[in-house]
């Protein structure tokens, strides 16, 4: 029963993140009442069944939060691979490719410069990769849970972990601090834990900021409270603690804000506890956690201000449409910018189409400027704003590349647009006025309105003449069904513009044409063939040049040949470098290459 319920609170989590929304001919709205508290358990109570009967359907079927997203402060430091990750190494290394310079984000794989900490299924493992010649793994640490990210400050190794949700009642999420000062015997530290699921993080200085979800469910006459548990017992979080939007929605979940100091253990954690909507994004800048969630036609926006140990909510609002991800938001220069989209693409309801949106808003979050009704019947496939910019991919049958100038945040102007064939998923910049755009190849389809996607596309934008943006090189990788993780997760990107050094996981997939007679339609699927690291050589001056490729696979009859699902435990996940050695690792390997001509100097296998 337990895991019958969860899918459906999974299944309508993931429905409510990517259904569309449609407006009336106004695009405008009154600014939403601020967040308030409950005055007792029995208004929280009374608010969530109310919510309950007017969706019947949805009764204890709360979804889960599906919070996600960052922001990015300014330009400088976005140009390669940022972060704050605390190390004690001077050697040049690359850190996780975040988006806003000082909030790294949390990943699968971090480095200090000397080690190199993996999760890999279950466990953390810590490498010792430097120097490469004496790589070696020197400890691992075995969790009983789900092993979502982790954290490196200094001594201090963050890991997160929360419990398969058919063994326990409610789920509890861990945040459990290690002492590593010796990498050979790490030493629990601290470990904090709340009921609920685990989503995202950031860490900020030593303050590690994370947002954790339980669905709100009415069952009984009661609603379950979530509980934190620290060095000072268990705590139930009161009703009269908990912040609220009062906004109608067909279910609600809790979304508890936690900040703990990693490096002070007898600073207990502070936190705030939310309930909002069934579905949001989040999105962090060095001083605010953005939180929004869609209500209708559209999405609600709530400011949390963050300093420390300090979380006071600040300010909420709201702007048309729905919201792709977190690279559609952005904090800069005082100012709240958002790309939305509204409507659907398929006209299959009536005469409604989809527009995209950009939106500016002050720190009261009122919206002091708009840019409306952009590339009509096509969605926002990705979106990046970088100072007075905003760089908008819509995509439907061709893709049209928006730049948009946002220096006056009153009278925002389309400055040009580039279309070509093809779409990018993610967009990263190269410099101020270049982008590395990463998605797939298109071919348009003879018959409708759309197009068949092809294999992943590499694009190396050029923006200096706002008016006319060029395409000024590609490269593309397989046929159709060729994907990259880097398409739905940028922290899978590996660049350094001084290095000249651009890395991306793929997965091969490529036609055997012997099987096929006269021309191949563009909607064949191809077979898997191969899967690893492409590396690049990356200028202006030459484009986009393939060095090289790096697999952890052994041979060709690892990979399935055919059919529309790949997994392997020896899938290259991510890449770094330490020097001049690049390191590549998937759940089974740390594989090291010299960074020069690629040749392997060596390779860690975990147990």
């Amino acid at each position: 029963m337990k895991k019958t319920v969860f899918f459906i609170v999974l299944v309508t989590a993931i429905v409510g993140a990517s259904a569309p929304f449609y407006l009336e001919e106004s695009h405008y709205y009154s600014s939403p009442s601020p967040l308030k508290k409950f005055s007792s358990y029995e208004e929280l109570k009374n608010f969530v069944k109310a919510s309950s009967q007017a969706y019947p359907y949805y009764l204890d079927r709360s979804p889960l939060a599906s919070l996600s997203g960052t922001a990015k402060e300014s330009v400088a430091g976005t140009y390669g691979l940022t972060g704050n990750v605390a190390g004690y190494s001077v050697l040049d290394h690359s850190t996780t490719n975040i988006q806003v310079e000082g909030v790294d984000e949390a990943d699968i794989v971090k480095t200090d410069g000397e080690y190199i900490y993996a999760v890999s299924n279950k466990s953390v493992v810590i490498v010792k990769a430097y120097p490469a010649e004496e790589a070696e793994v020197v400890s691992e640490i075995d969790l009983d849970g789900n092993l979502r990210e982790v954290f490196i400050n200094g001594d201090r190794l963050i890991v997160f972990e929360d419990e398969d949700y058919w063994i326990y009642e409610t789920s509890r999420t861990f945040i459990k601090v290690y002492d590593i000062s010796d990498r050979a015997n790490p030493i629990s530290a601290r470990n904090v834990s709340l009921d609920g699921y685990y989503f995202n993080s950031r860490m900020i200085g030593d303050y590690v900021y994370v947002v954790i979800n339980q669905p709100a469910y009415y069952q009984e006459n009661e609603v379950a409270l979530p509980k934190i548990y620290s060095g000072d017992g268990v705590e139930e979080i009161s009703a009269t603690d908990i912040y609220y939007s009062d906004t109608s929605d067909y279910s609600y979940a809790f979304s508890t804000i936690v900040a703990v100091n990693v490096q002070d253990d007898d600073e207990e954690p502070t936190f705030k506890p939310f309930l909002l909507g069934a579905t949001s994004n989040m999105y962090v800048s060095l001083n605010n956690v953005y939180i929004t969630f869609p209500e209708n036609e559209k999405t609600l926006i709530s400011r949390i201000h963050i300093e420390g140990s300090e979380i006071d909510p600040a300010a909420s609002g709201e702007v048309p449409g729905y919201v792709l991800n977190q690279f559609s938001m952005d904090e800069y220069a005082g100012y709240f910018r958002i790309a939305t989209t509204t409507g659907h693409v398929a006209r299959t309801w009536g005469e409604v189409s989809s527009k995209n949106h950009v939106y500016v808003l002050d720190m009261k979050l009122d919206i002091v400027g708009r840019l409306e009704d952009l590339a009509p019947g096509e969605n926002i496939y990705s979106a990046r704003f970088m100072g007075s910019r905003c760089y908008l991919v819509t995509f439907r049958k061709v893709d049209p590349l928006f730049v948009i100038d946002l220096e006056d945040p009153g009278n925002l102007r389309v400055l040009g647009q580039l279309k070509i064939t093809g779409y990018s998923d993610y967009l990263h910049p190269y410099d101020e006025n270049h982008i590395i755009g990463v998605g797939k190849e298109t071919v348009a389809a003879e018959e409708g309105d759309f197009a068949w996607y092809q294999g992943v596309k590499i694009s190396l934008f050029d923006v200096s003449d706002v008016e006319n943006p060029k395409e000024i090189d590609k490269f593309e990788i397989g046929d159709r069904g060729t994907d990259s993780p880097i398409l739905t997760d940028h922290k899978a990107l590996l660049f350094d513009k001084s290095k000249n050094l651009l890395v991306i996981p793929v997965l091969v997939a490529d036609i055997d044409e012997e099987k096929y007679l006269g021309e191949i339609p563009p909607f064949t699927y191809s077979d898997y063939v191969w899967q690893g690291a492409y590396v690049f050589d990356i200028s202006l001056d030459e484009g986009l040049v393939l060095k090289g490729r790096i697999t952890h696979l052994e041979d060709d009859d690892d990979l399935m040949k055919s059919g529309y699902y790949f997994s392997s435990s020896y899938s290259v996940k991510r890449s770094l470098y330490i020097d001049n050695v690049l390191y590549t690792i998937s759940d089974k390997m740390v594989k090291m290459n010299s960074l020069e001509n690629l040749e392997k100097i060596g390779e860690v296998e975990f147990l």
